[in-house]
Order: C-alpha cells, then sequence, then structure tokens
C-alpha cells in the first residue's frame, strides 16, 4: 500500500531541525531528513536511536583475531611444527601482525556489509524519494501525511521554501 508523505523543502540547518522537532512534539511521524552535509543534532531530534555498528565492528574484529591466531596456531603447533633454532613453535609475537590484519580485515569489511543488508541497499534498489535539489542547498524533511493536515502545518509553521506531496510504495 503506498504510503502519503508531505516534504517540505528548507533552506539552513537550523530550520529544519526546529521543524523536526516540532513534528515530533505534535505526534507526526518524520519518515526521513534529506540533507546535503551531515547535520548535527538531526538524529536526535527525528528520534533515532543510537546505532550498534560499533558493537558489530567489534565483534566482527575479535572473530578475525580468533581465527587468525587459531589457524596460526593449528598450523605451528600440530599441522606443521618446526623446530627453528629451539624456539618454541607458538611466538606470539609472530603471529600478531597476522591476526591484527585480518581482524581489520574482518571488521571493515563485515561492517560494510551489516549496513547494507541492515539498510537495504542492494543492487538494482530504486530510491523511495528523489529530491534534486537536496544535492546542492536544500534540506528535506519528509512527514507522513495525516488526515487533518498536521503535517503540512508544521511544515508551514517552520519556514518552509516548498511543501511537496508525493506517495512512496516500499
Amino acid at each position: 500500500m503506498p504510503t502519503r508523505l508531505v516534504i517540505g523543502l528548507y533552506r539552513e540547518e537550523q530550520d529544519l531541525l526546529e521543524a523536526t522537532r516540532a513534528a515530533r512534539s505534535k505526534g507526526c511521524v518524520v519518515h526521513d531528513a534529506y540533507t546535503p552535509y551531515p547535520v548535527h543534532g538531526l538524529d536526535e531530534a527525528m528520534g533515532l536511536k543510537p546505532t550498534r555498528l560499533g558493537v558489530v565492528c567489534f565483534v566482527l574484529g575479535m572473530a578475525g583475531v580468533s581465527l587468525a591466531l587459531g589457524f596460526q596456531s593449528w598450523t605451528f603447533i600440530s599441522d606443521w611444527p618446526m623446530n627453528v633454532g629451539g624456539k618454541s613453535n607458538w611466538a606470539l609475537p609472530a603471529l600478531g601482525p597476522v591476526a591484527f590484519e585480518l581482524g581489520v580485515l574482518f571488521a571493515a569489511l563485515g561492517t560494510v556489509l551489516t549496513l547494507f543488508i541492515r539498510a537495504g541497499l542492494r543492487p538494482g534498489r530504486k530510491p523511495q524519494v528523489v529530491i534534486p535539489e537536496v544535492s546542492n542547498d536544500r534540506f528535506a524533511l519528509a512527514l507522513a501525511a495525516d488526515a487533518g493536515g498536521q503535517a503540512r502545518k508544521v511544515l508551514e509553521g517552520h519556514h518552509a521554501v516548498e511543501i511537496r506531496e508525493l506517495e512512496v510504495t516500499p
């Protein structure tokens, strides 16, 4: 079922922030905000929860380090032990660089893959909302349209340069 959105365009980021806070305080559903660059405080104004990608990154990094240390330990201790100058088969300082690099590789690639999956970014996916002005000098706030027109009133009351209505299919 298509969702009806009311989109307000703004010239200043401060107007966008104020409109977002006002929309949430009036009970409007904030669909998304579109900006040409990151706006400090917008995530709090929209009521977004903090991201858990840091935890995912740490867990994947530790998995990479564990896999590297485990594989190297198995190789040097049981699969192909070598006696080089009477030194120990398992010398942790020698195993460190490979473990570090594999940890960074797992953390980086896994975090990006997790972000793409979680955000629904996949090849061939069409964008739901396209606002060309946002890539230049505008800020946009998309609110779910309501029967009473409260969303439109909020956008008009906070210096919206232009207001558009759009239907999107999820």
